[in-house]
């Protein structure tokens, strides 16, 4: 049981005993550092159910309490805040139990456990992974990691986007330009050799668009007329006709993208449970269409379109059948849906999307809902603002990209030069240094990214998230190495620990009320999708633990009891930063 309720059981008799009233909810918060205590009851909220001054009944309920709970000291009422001390009994309880309990703050999965789908990732292989997919697949791993934590099945999923006419694009240009290159042959990543074609198609497409221009064509003419788009829209109409060909091309360049695609995702610390192909899925949804034909959730305009009209739902009109009888995105979307929760039966999907489909997925979950299907007021998506760099957007077609693996490679060598300067690894051999290069490289890239709202846009900047100072990984993870440290020098076995007459400091007071907020805090990112709750949670335990550092001599403290309280305190912090660094997708280093 919370210490909130707790109090709240003794707070609830007070006033039956006293107003004859039954109040079960109340308000705490932190006390803040002016003043004195370590729990506030907010009195304000009970003068609707007794009329008095809120100075008077909180002096009456901190009396109350200091003389029949055993877990407050003593306490002081500022206007209508009631500041609660908490006694030495309260603080040696929680760290027994937080010392005894190796899963303190996450929940195991049982049989009954709520089952949840996260959807990350999902990328076109026509290109390579870029800048804007990392933010996906962090915040997609993390959110996946994080309801695990919080005691739910989790399976991770991706749509590879695998069809389509910007596939053919890069199946055009390789046959035309290509003289049969392979990943093989030129040394360069699967993906990335894609993705040239499909730079090198657009470079001709825009030739030819000039040269039709200056023949007299109008530029919307031009466009469409281009002899190379014309070949790529041929090339799929051969491919959806299923000619021979053209099919084996797009398997053998789709699986160099494949390939190229589960390197970087190694590399990168992310996996998936279940890949869903949008050449498998995308004709999906159709049979739904026409069951929500016969039972008027659809209608069909004269051209034999399909539509729903969401304008009483504050909507649009949505095609979701186009007059030839072809899918739309909105159709397999619809189908995929379904899939999946036939496939595995789960109570809730979360989608990793980029907020520019805000709409999409409105119109989405709401025709799922009007198709009858119970489990669609269970799907959430995950909405989240763009990466930008200092040099501005990013462009797929021009080649104008921060590459994913780029990305990571740089991140490495920026984390090498600034452990170089500051001298932070001598006496690591050239392998160990190479690995703790990529974990503070990694750790930064990660962590600056999740610890921002999803919500809000990022401009990164490389170089300041590898800063051993201030609110970044390397900062965390140092503290960290720091700990360990620690522990190599103290006394190991400290779990069971006689603090039956201990006197904590307000700076260990302080630790342990910040350790305790873990569990709900992990309760708290599961429930609004949010990594950066745990990863501004992690800083400021961190902050906390270094003052502490700072302030109490922890190996060098006068009593031996002292030091092994001190050592397993250390101890507890570091496995609440290891534990919140792994559902952030972050390794954390023994030495640094």
């Amino acid at each position: 049981m919370t210490l909130e309720a707790q109090l709240s059981k003794y707070i609830t008799k007070y006033i039956q005993d006293n107003h004859d009233i039954d109040v079960q909810s109340f308000e705490f918060q932190l006390t803040r550092k002016e003043f004195k205590g370590d729990l506030t009851l907010v009195v304000f909220p009970l003068l609707k159910h007794i009329k008095t001054n809120p100075v008077q009944l909180g002096e009456q309920i901190g009396d109350y309490l200091s003389k029949n709970s055993s877990l407050v000291s003593e306490f002081n009422v500022v206007k209508g805040f009631l500041n609660l001390s908490l006694t030495e009994f309260y603080f040696a309880d929680l760290v027994n139990t937080m010392s005894q309990d190796e899963n303190f703050g996450f929940r195991k999965v049982t049989p009954t456990s709520q089952k949840v789908m996260v959807e990350y990732s999902s990328p076109n292989t026509n290109k390579p992974l870029h800048l804007g997919h990392i933010r996906n697949n962090l915040l997609g791993f993390s959110v996946a990691e994080i309801q695990k934590a919080a005691g739910k099945h989790v399976y991770k999923t991706q749509i590879i986007n695998d069809r389509g006419i910007h596939i053919c694009k890069s199946m055009l240009a390789w046959q035309k330009y290509g003289d049969g290159e392979t990943p093989e042959s030129s040394g360069v990543k699967g993906d990335h050799l894609v993705g040239r074609y499909y730079v090198e198609f657009d470079k001709a497409y825009k030739s030819e668009i000039k040269n039709l221009l200056k023949e007299g064509k109008t530029e919307e003419e031009a466009k469409k007329q281009a002899p190379i788009l014309l070949e790529a829209q041929n090339m799929l109409k051969l491919w959806e006709a299923g000619d021979p060909e053209v099919v084996k091309l797009w398997k053998t360049m789709n699986q160099w993208v494949y390939d190229g695609f589960e390197t970087t995702y190694a590399n990168l610390g992310v996996d998936f449970d279940k890949n869903y192909y949008e050449s498998d899925t995308y004709l999906l949804g159709k049979d739904h269409i026409k069951s929500g034909l016969e039972t008027g959730v659809f209608f069909t305009k004269d051209d034999g379109s399909v539509w729903i009209d969401l304008s009483d739902d504050g909507l649009d009109e949505k095609i979701v059948l186009r007059s030839d009888g072809t899918a739309v995105y909105m159709t397999q979307d619809i189908g995929t849906a379904i899939q999946r929760v036939t496939d595995y039966d789960i109570d809730e999907m979360i989608y990793t999307v980029g907020n520019e489909q805000d709409y999409h997925f409105k119109v989405l979950f709401l025709i799922l809902k009007k198709l009858g299907f119970e489990w669609a007021e269970h799907l959430y998506h995950l909405s989240y603002g763009m990466v930008d760099l200092p040099s501005g957007k990013m462009k797929s077609r021009e080649g104008k990209v921060v590459d994913a693996d780029d990305l990571i490679e740089e991140m490495t060598s920026t984390a090498k030069s600034i452990s170089q300067e500051l001298g932070k690894l001598e006496g690591y051999d050239d392998d160990e240094k190479n690995k703790l290069y990529k974990m503070i490289g990694l750790g930064a890239l990660k962590y600056y990214i999740l610890k921002v709202d999803p919500k809000k846009r990022i401009l990164f900047d490389p170089k300041e998230s590898v800063d051993f100072q201030g609110n970044t990984g390397p900062f965390i993870q140092y503290t960290y190495a720091r700990i360990q440290s620690i522990l190599r020098k103290g006394k190991k076995d400290s779990k069971d620990l006689n603090l039956s007459t201990y006197e904590f400091n307000s700076k260990e007071k302080a630790l342990i009320k910040i350790l305790n907020q873990f569990p709900e805090l992990v309760q708290q990112a599961a429930d609004q999708y949010s990594p950066a709750l745990i990863a501004n949670y992690v800083y400021d335990l961190v902050k906390e633990f270094n003052s502490f550092y700072q302030n109490v001599s922890i190996l060098g403290a006068d009593e031996e009891y002292q030091i092994e309280f001190r050592v397993e305190l250390a101890r507890l912090v570091g496995e609440v930063i290891q534990k919140s660094f792994k559902v952030l997708g972050i390794e954390v280093p023994n030495q640094m």
